[in-house]
């Protein structure tokens, strides 16, 4: 991040988002092709929510580009099954649905592709369905391959941060799927941002604009399983669904990668025999969203159990614990996610000043220092601003704070001191 950037955004309490309407009626987003700055993608992109999508120049020295893909431009079945052949990996039905997902089995992956064999061969059918292996942790399982880089636009990734700093997961996804095989209507986890890069083949994309959603739920409130059915259409089943917009629908060729901002539901098609890799990821421009949405689970849940609400003591904490059960997180793990995104920060910023770089992880030594002091500073302002919030809502103050492992008034001070050290020392003003 340059320092016009920085200084743009850094007194900025509120993200302005503007209105979404000039995607109501369009079915065109940017197209980069030509080298962009990580400002101007932070500018234009990140800060307003708005997607886009790179052309293949950027991924076109990435090794699965060349290892993964035959000379025809199909997915490579010898190669990948010399690099993986026992492996077990997540395969869903698209052919069956549970709840509003599709139901997942794991297999070897060498089974996965003599199905996918055998499914081409039949002219992409198969009496087993249409199975698509996705969410494979393939980075994590094989963490030596490096068969693609993080384009720099996609590397402010706390979610990733986090998750690698407690070594247990993550959100770094390979998707491989026939001709055929598609993902329901959805948005990303946490409400989080997501890039995703065509290996090979070609993808079908149908994006609505954040708030839309909402005209394409059912008299229950749930929102369809498939926008393209023919029940939307039903006034009975979706009385709203006719005030909805027309989704952008964007076609993505081999090699290219789309920017799926934060919010915006989607439903993708393979249009090909395709394979495709996958971040879910977040940052400061898009942290609020992610609270406003930890905030909108807790308030379901508890209107969920309401009725219990005067006869448990510990209806607060159960509220929590059903929310971590339904999304992933809850409250106090929220607080330790912006602890570790902020003692990252603290520390580059401190060893910038000092020379002295021991005190962060040495994994996020060359990000930090790509986006450089001005990002970190802009990073601390958006934890402290989420820790304001934080300190403000009654949930959260109803909780047991002896749990975290550093309180968050603590850490807000260690923030407004580290950051105004810095100024001080002219590190975020220099020429």
């Amino acid at each position: 991040m340059d320092r016009d950037a920085y200084r743009n955004c850094c007194s900025l309490v509120k993200i302005p988002r503007q209105s979404y309407e000039q995607f109501w009626s369009s079915h065109f987003v940017d197209y980069i092709d030509k080298e962009l700055s990580y400002s101007k993608f932070f500018k234009k992109y990140l800060l307003p929510n708005h997607p886009c999508m790179f052309s293949r120049r950027f991924t076109e020295d990435w090794k699965c580009r060349k290892q993964w893909v035959t000379e025809e431009g199909k997915p490579n079945f010898q190669k990948l099954l010399q690099e993986f052949d026992e492996t077990p990996v997540p395969v869903a039905n698209c052919n069956a649905k549970e709840y509003n997902a599709n139901p997942k089995q794991v297999m070897p992956f060498k089974e996965f592709i003599h199905y996918w064999k055998e499914y081409i061969q039949n002219g992409h059918s198969s009496p087993k369905g249409c199975l698509y292996l996705k969410d494979w942790h393939m980075s994590r399982d094989f963490p030596e391959h490096n068969v693609y880089v993080t384009p720099v636009f996609f590397s402010s990734d706390w979610l990733n941060e986090y998750w690698d700093t407690l070594e247990v997961d993550d959100y770094r996804f390979v998707y491989m799927g026939p001709k055929g095989s598609w993902t329901p209507f959805h948005a990303d986890v946490f409400r989080s941002y997501s890039w995703s890069a065509n290996i090979c083949g070609r993808k079908k994309w149908l994006l609505y604009p954040p708030g839309q959603e909402e005209f394409l739920r059912d008299t229950h409130g749930n929102l369809t399983y498939d926008v393209t059915s023919a029940e939307i259409r039903d006034r009975g089943l979706f009385p709203h669904a006719e005030e909805a917009c027309q989704p952008l629908e964007i076609i993505q060729e081999a090699g290219e990668i789309i920017f799926v901002p934060s919010g915006w539901h989607h439903q993708v098609y393979n249009l090909e025999d395709t394979i495709s890799i996958n971040h879910n990821w977040l940052n400061g421009c898009n942290i609020d969203i992610m609270w406003q949405f930890l905030q909108n689970e807790l308030s379901s849940v508890q209107k969920e159990i309401n009725e219990w609400r005067n006869t448990m003591d510990s209806w607060h904490q159960h509220c929590q614990v059903i929310m971590k059960a339904c999304s992933g997180i809850d409250y106090g793990e929220f607080a330790s996610f912006l602890k570790i995104i902020a003692d990252n920060r603290m520390a580059f910023l401190n060893a910038c000043s000092s020379g002295d770089s021991s005190d962060y992880p040495r994994h996020l030594s060359e990000t930090l220092t790509t986006l450089g002091p001005y990002h970190a500073a802009f990073d601390l302002q958006r934890v402290a601003h989420i820790l304001e919030c934080l300190l403000c809502n009654e949930d959260f103050k109803r909780l047991d704070h002896s749990a975290l492992t550093l309180q968050p008034e603590t850490m807000l001070q260690q923030i407004r001191d580290t950051i105004q050290s810095t100024r001080g020392q002219h590190l975020l003003y220099q020429e």
